[in-house]
């Protein structure tokens, strides 16, 4: 089983209204925290073993996931690892070489969604066999667009068009080989990726379908907005036509790094 490390150690001032406090794993998203949606996108295509890099009120991140809901069909298993609150990113992964380095590993961040294939995208990264995939996406721009005839009339307008550049998604598959590159003060997005593609052993998988972040209060409330409409489409239709739920399933807790302690979730 190829676990999933998942980015949890972010503060949520940009986003949240009211409690500044919230972690940003835990902004809430039709009823659940963000990182559940994270966590049940991945659980609904097979992936359950998860590796939680937790930084800021660690605390919280760890008692909400022994709160909330499984997946129907399965048990899953969270295990936390304390990274530091003020860790970069770079500094979070390169904490969890000891828990991640024995083979490939998915990393994610706790705020992304997408309805992207993840069987598909381990199979291309297998299948070039280099230490690194990124899912690449073709983002919506925040705003209309004109469109501008030769003499400067305007012939019509395009409502948030996708633009033409790609851009990290999220949503990485990584071999022990990534360890090499990142530093404990890394930000994962600059030097260690960089060096991955400077040396050619960085690929992108193309994403076209569904694909958001939170990142901002605004994009909070178009992650909700699509919740209530009653089908989001980052959560795949079961066999019933129903979308992955609140159903619970047992499944364990375990603690790294600072501390060690299991227990029922």
């Amino acid at each position: 089983m190829v676990p999933v490390a998942i980015l949890c150690g972010g503060k949520g001032t940009r986003i949240a209204r009211g409690d500044r406090d919230t972690p940003k794993p835990l902004v809430d998203v039709g009823g659940h925290p963000i990182l559940w949606h994270v966590m049940a996108l991945y659980a609904a295509q097979g992936f359950r073993e998860f590796v939680l890099l937790t930084g800021w009120q660690s605390e919280r991140v760890e008692a909400a996931v022994r709160a909330f809901a499984e997946v129907r069909d399965g048990s899953w298993r969270a295990e936390f690892l304390r990274t530091g609150e003020e860790t970069p990113t770079g500094g979070r992964v390169h904490a969890a070489r000891e828990r991640l380095g024995e083979g490939t590993f998915a990393l994610t961040y706790a705020d992304g969604v997408a309805d992207i294939d993840l069987r598909a995208e381990l199979e291309f990264h297998r299948a070039h066999g280099s230490a690194a995939t990124i899912a690449v996406v073709q983002p919506r721009s925040p705003w209309g667009s004109a469109a501008l005839a030769s003499d400067g009339a305007i012939t019509g307008f395009e409502e948030k068009p996708r633009l033409s550049d790609w851009i990290n998604g999220g949503f990485m598959y990584c071999e022990p080989a990534v360890f090499d590159v990142i530093g404990a003060d890394d930000v994962l997005e600059r030097e260690p990726l960089e060096r991955l593609a400077q040396r050619r052993e960085l690929f992108g998988f193309r994403h076209d379908g569904f694909w958001d972040c939170m990142d901002t209060y605004k994009d909070a409330l178009v992650l909700n907005e699509l919740c209530a409409a009653g089908a989001p489409p980052w959560l795949p239709a079961d066999r019933t036509g129903d979308r992955v739920a609140d159903s619970a399933a047992g499944g364990t807790v375990e603690y790294a790094g600072d501390r060690a302690a299991e227990g029922a979730l």
